[in-house]
């Protein structure tokens, strides 16, 4: 049994001596419940214990026992909440002194996180030793595909004898919510920006719960002015839940109108009018998203009720200023409000964030000098952490910042952080995505993506990305399902274009993917390892069309020549060409020139012959990706 409470690591990083209080108190709390049970401690991981029993029984009696024991304890008022995830896996282990190891340690610890808090999961093995000697319903959930566990698992959510969630007996679960563009009631059509700010802040504020799973923004936004009832939607999304409403604005007062609806049964469960002025508007986000989490039964942690209580800024020109650089077409258009934004209010955080996240993807996208970006980028997002250290997208962009120069130790240091602060932050997952591919846990990297499409299941932006990483993590045939549907909407989708030929040539229809990869390229000069000029000559490698390979190396052998940049994708020529030493001398030359996608060229395919080679092992170590 593997136990670990719930965001222990946010929470030092807020109030690191209330965290190590709390970290005690459930110690003491848990290890009598241990022994009563007959459980063995093998260790303790800080905020969490590895435990073994003599049978699956008394471990699942004993996750029981705890959970309970933590409801009452949590019940008393004023009392910081204690929340334990519990994963209980039965297999064979091996003993090493006092500690075990094996597979199944891996699956105890890889199910313990699938729990919710204040939650119990466990495997198919557990699930029929105690299927008739326990009270609780058990529920199993999607096969999981689980980081370094060689086949899927079958996993099973125990039910707590006081769950009496809405609509968990339906097809539909309440705890999924959407959270539907507002209708907008402002006569003055410069100010159509506001309402759909005031979605994706509400959508914001309610991700901060972290027992709802809630529906991003590119999704839901789909619906507007929509005639769709509730159970359509619901199913479209894959939610129990929805929020609509309207909002008006005259001059500085604004009234925001909201209701909650069951999409099982199409019922009304709550609503609410809020009349507040414009400095007010941000205490009307914080009280509708505490207001889903009564309604719904979840029990609100106590750092995140401040979370939702902190207001960003105070300044209504700030916020407006703010809104309509979200809104914005472009990066450069959107710094320019940003900027705007921090100059009424030089503490507003999330405006140094998006700001920092806008000069990072100029430098990404080459429509700004790298370096540049990524130091005025970095620069940015700290002051934004110095401001409110909670943020978890400031988490992320600090993250991509610190992958632009090379501090792969940061990188994930943030990246744990934004997911332990909002787990349903599509940036964050996304980064977190290509980090796990990068580091070719493969495993883990799908199952973040697909996490993804849970959350923004209609975002044709999100489906082309996953659908890409998906090639990446050699699942040709999910990817192409997801490209198909995103070019039935649209014919010019670029990463479906790009992407698409990559996934025929894996699958070895390797005449198709060589003639959608030459139509990608159009007019394109550059050269990068995402380039569909480069999956061309991988493309052409696997064909044993060498000389149309070779013509292509001469090509990005003289963009090189030219640019001084480029080295990368030459080393893939090389290795498409089988001239392993070639590309590893063209690999040490990219090592030089640093290019920020150098990391994936240590888990992508093009360079898979070359894994077993010391000198490429040793290259990917002096990059930071060893073990």
């Amino acid at each position: 049994m593997f136990t670990d409470m719930v965001g222990s690591t946010a929470s030092a990083q807020v109030n690191e001596v209330e965290a190590l209080t709390l970290q005690d108190e459930q110690a003491g709390l848990v290890r009598p419940v241990f022994a009563a049970h007959q459980g063995r401690e093998i260790k303790s991981m800080g905020d969490g214990f590895l435990i073994d029993f003599d049978s699956a029984l008394r471990a699942v009696q004993c996750a029981l026992d705890i959970q309970q024991r933590l409801r009452e304890r949590n019940s008393h008022p004023g009392a910081v909440p204690i929340l334990l995830r519990i994963g209980v896996h039965l297999g064979d282990v091996e003993m090493r002194g006092s500690d075990i190891f094996g597979d199944s340690v891996n699956i105890a610890s890889r199910i313990e996180p699938l729990a919710e808090p204040g939650g119990i999961c466990v495997t198919e093995p557990v699930f029929g030793q105690v299927r008739n000697k326990i009270p609780n319903r058990m529920e199993k959930l999607p096969r999981q595909v689980l980081k370094n566990v060689r086949f899927p698992v079958d996993v099973y959510r125990v039910t707590m004898p006081w769950e009496d969630r809405v609509g968990t007996t339906g097809a539909l679960d309440a705890h999924r919510i959407a959270v539907m563009p507002l209708a907008n009631m402002i006569s003055d059509p410069a100010e159509a920006y506001f309402a759909d700010g005031m979605t994706e802040e509400i959508i914001s504020a309610i991700s901060k719960v972290r027992e709802l799973d809630v529906i991003s923004r590119t999704s839901v936004m789909q619906y507007k002015n929509t005639t769709k009832k509730a159970a359509e939607i619901g199913s479209d999304l894959n939610v129990g839940t929805l929020l609509e409403g309207s909002v008006r604005k005259a001059g500085n007062r604004v009234r925001i109108a909201v209701q909650l609806i069951d999409a099982n049964s199409d019922k009304h469960l709550w609503a609410e009018n809020y009349d507040r002025t414009l400095e007010d508007v941000f205490s009307i986000q914080s009280e509708i998203a505490q207001s889903v989490a009564a309604m719904l039964k979840v029990t609100l942690l106590e750092k995140d009720r401040k979370r939702l209580e902190r207001v960003p800024t105070r300044d209504p020109e700030a916020h407006a200023l703010f809104l309509k650089g979200r809104a914005a077409p472009t990066h450069q258009i959107a710094s320019t409000f940003y900027q705007k934004a921090i100059e009424k209010d030089p503490e507003y955080a999330l405006a140094y964030t998006k700001l920092a996240n806008a000069a990072l993807q100029m430098g990404f996208n080459e429509t700004a000098p790298a370096r540049e970006s990524s130091e005025k980028g970095e620069a940015l997002v700290r002051r934004a952490l110095q401001l409110d250290p909670s943020l978890a997208e400031a988490h992320a962009v600090l993250a991509v910042a610190l992958f632009t120069r090379g501090d792969y130790t940061g990188v994930e240091r943030e990246l744990n952080l934004a997911l332990e602060l909002d787990p349903n932050h599509d940036i964050t997952l996304n980064h977190q995505s290509n980090w796990e591919r990068f580091k070719r846990h493969f495993e883990e990297s799908t199952r973040i993506a697909r996490r993804r499409l849970e959350l923004d299941p209609l975002s044709l932006d999100v489906i082309q990305d996953v659908a890409a990483q998906l090639v990446l993590l050699r699942h040709p045939d999910d990817a192409l399902e997801l490209f198909t549907k995103v070019l039935k909407i649209d014919h010019d989708a670029f990463l479906a274009q790009d992407y698409l030929g990559l996934a025929y040539v894996q699958k070895g229809r390797l005449e198709e993917g060589i003639t959608v990869l030459r139509e990608a390229i159009g007019k394109e000069k550059s050269w990068s390892l995402e380039s569909p000029k480069t999956y061309l000559g991988f493309a052409l490698g696997k064909a044993g069309r060498f000389d149309e390979l070779r013509a292509l190396l001469a090509e990005a052998l003289e963009w090189h020549e030219t640019n001084r940049r480029g080295a990368l994708p030459i080393a893939v020529l090389y290795a498409s060409l089988g001239e392993n030493d070639r590309a590893l001398e063209w690999l040490e030359r990219s090592f030089q020139e640093r290019p920020y996608m150098l990391p994936a060229a240590f888990s992508d395919f093009y360079f898979e012959q070359l894994w077993s080679d010391p000198r490429f092992e040793t290259l990917r170590s002096r990059v930071g990706l060893s073990g």
